[in-house]
Order: structure tokens, then sequence, then C-alpha cells
């Protein structure tokens, strides 16, 4: 068996051909097809003839409502698989896929890319070794103009997804939540939401997502005992703000700053296109390496879990 995994790519709308893209330049992979039967590009027209082609894993980039049967169709043919976010369009789907892969010993993962961001790689990296201290609240905020990639999900579950599994990634499961969408487009999906609720480990959080603001924004804040942290995924940096340890002698300034500025740091990091370390570590899980980093199925689901929460939060209109 060659160290290079054989795979191939399902869809290729914009997300599907960024991955064939990174995948015809990763040492780990060999790009064996592409499937779209509206595409020009593809290689196959269907799902059948890459399979024949004898691939051992695919990226599933197909719009949110067909993961379920392209997933479960590349299982039962014992492919191993990385499904774009979010992993299916509704719960009882995400449920389906993760059941459909149980037990067969095959590698299934969700495309959560943001977790291999460098700058969020870092952050989490910090936390660990409680460099903030106790974490007070977590933040997040996506926004930009309307992607005209997108029609089958509104921002809950389109983006709001990256922000719902980055927020349970740092900080644990969120137990409590108030949320208030909007859709000013016209369009028949949310276009706007604002969430804000509080994580089992007791931080608040608070997500702002929306397809309106004409600056395209990617923010991370981890708000701790000695300062925050602030990740901007579109630059992968990292920033500390200090507190200060040293104290303020003129009293007007102090109780204006409330707590007092100290040191700004902007680590230096090595930067990757997150893309390509996330599809790097998702070919050494299929080769076996214990140390590769993937984003688990039941995870993907527990985020469309909470996004079905949100949803159903603002409908009932009460705070749950």
């Amino acid at each position: 068996m060659s160290d290079r995994v054989r795979i191939g790519v399902v869809g290729l709308g914009t997300m599907g051909r960024n991955h064939a893209r990174v995948l015809g330049q990763l040492s780990e992979a060999e790009l064996v097809g592409t499937v779209d039967p509206l595409s020009d590009e593809a290689t196959h027209r269907d799902l059948e003839s890459l399979l024949a082609s004898g691939i051992e894993a695919a990226v599933v980039a197909v719009p949110a409502g067909a993961h379920g049967e392209v997933a479960l169709g590349l299982a039962e043919a014992g492919v191993h698989v990385l499904v774009e976010k979010p992993i299916a369009a509704d719960s009882a789907s995400a449920q389906q896929i993760v059941e459909g892969f149980r037990g067969r010993g095959l590698i299934g993962a969700v495309g959560h890319v943001e977790r291999f961001n460098a700058a969020n790689i870092e952050l989490r990296r910090r936390l660990d070794l409680r460099e903030l201290g106790r974490a007070i609240a977590i933040s997040t905020e996506r926004v930009g103009p309307y992607p005209l990639r997108v029609h089958d999900v509104g921002v809950v579950k389109d983006l709001a997804t990256h922000d719902i599994d980055l927020v349970q990634w740092l900080g644990g499961p969120i137990v409590s939540l108030s949320a208030e969408l909007g859709s000013r487009m016209g369009g028949p999906h949310e276009d706007l939401m604002e969430v804000i609720g509080r994580l089992e480990g007791g931080a608040v959080m608070r997500m702002s997502v929306n397809w309106l603001t004409p600056t395209k924004r990617r923010r991370l804040t981890v708000l701790g005992e000695r300062g925050a942290m602030v990740s901007d995924m579109l630059s992968a940096d990292l920033t500390y703000f200090a507190n200060a340890e040293v104290p303020m002698e003129w009293d007007h300034l102090q109780r204006l700053r409330g707590v007092s500025e100290g040191d700004v740091v902007r680590y230096a990091l090595r930067k990757r296109e997150p893309l390509a370390v996330e599809l790097e570590h998702f070919c050494r899980a299929v080769r076996g390496d214990p140390s590769a980093q993937v984003v688990s199925l039941a995870e993907g689901a527990r985020a469309v879990a909470v996004a079905e929460w949100i949803l159903a939060t603002v409908r009932s209109g009460a705070p749950s």
C-alpha cells in the first residue's frame, strides 16, 4: 500500500474545488478523481465510477441536504470520509451518519476547518496551559457580505456551526442560551444571528454571525482572569492583551480603564492554509497515525444539534 491516500472529492462547488486544489498539492494524498454531474471539471459523472477507480477515502462537499446519502453510500463501500460542515442539514440526518459509520473501522470526520487555523491551535494550547487562568467569557464574530455559494441553509447552520464548534472545543458544552435572528434580504433563511449563553464550566459565551456586514471579519476572543487572547482567523494572528501587574498611580485613568492595560503580545506563528492542515491530518488518520487530529462525526452532530436549539429557541420566543 502506498503511503499516499487515494482520495476523491464528491461535489465541485466552492468548497469542493478548494478541497480538490489542496489535495492535488498534498504529499499525503493522491487525488484520484472528482464527481459532480453539474460540473464540466469533474472527472467522473457518478459515485459508482469514482468508487470503481479504487479510492480509499473521499471528501463529501455536496449541499448539506445530500450529505447523508453520499456519506452513507461511501461507508457501505468501505471508504473513509471527511464530510464538509455542517455534517447534515438536520440532527436526524446527522445522527444517521454517525450511526452509519459506527463499528465499521472507518475514519469519519467533519470539516470544521477553523480548528486547524494556526491562531486557534495556539490559543487552545495556551488555554490548556492555563495562561489566562479561568476563562470568563468566549465570544466570536463571523460577519461579512452574502456568499452566492449558499442556498440550502441560513447563517445558523452554514456559518454559526463553525463558532458553535469552536466555543465548545475551547470551553465545553453550551448549557443555556438566548438568541435573536433576522432575515433582512428577503430570502427563505435567516441572515443574522446573535446568541448569548453560558458554558458548562461557567464562562459566558456570545456569537455574532451575519451575511449583512460589508466587511468580512472572523474573530475569536477568550477573556480570562489574566487578560484576553484574540484570534484573527483571517490573518491567523493571535494577540495576547495582558492585565497589568503594575499599579496605576493616576486614579482618574484607573477608573476609566477598569482592569489596567498591560503588555500586548502578538505571537509569531507558523501559518499554513487551514484546509491543507485539516486534510493532512485526515490522511494521517486514514493511515492510522494516532497523533492525527480530526473533528469526529459525533462532534459535528453536536454542532448541528446546538444550531437547531438556537432556531427552536427563537421560534418558541423563550430562552433555554
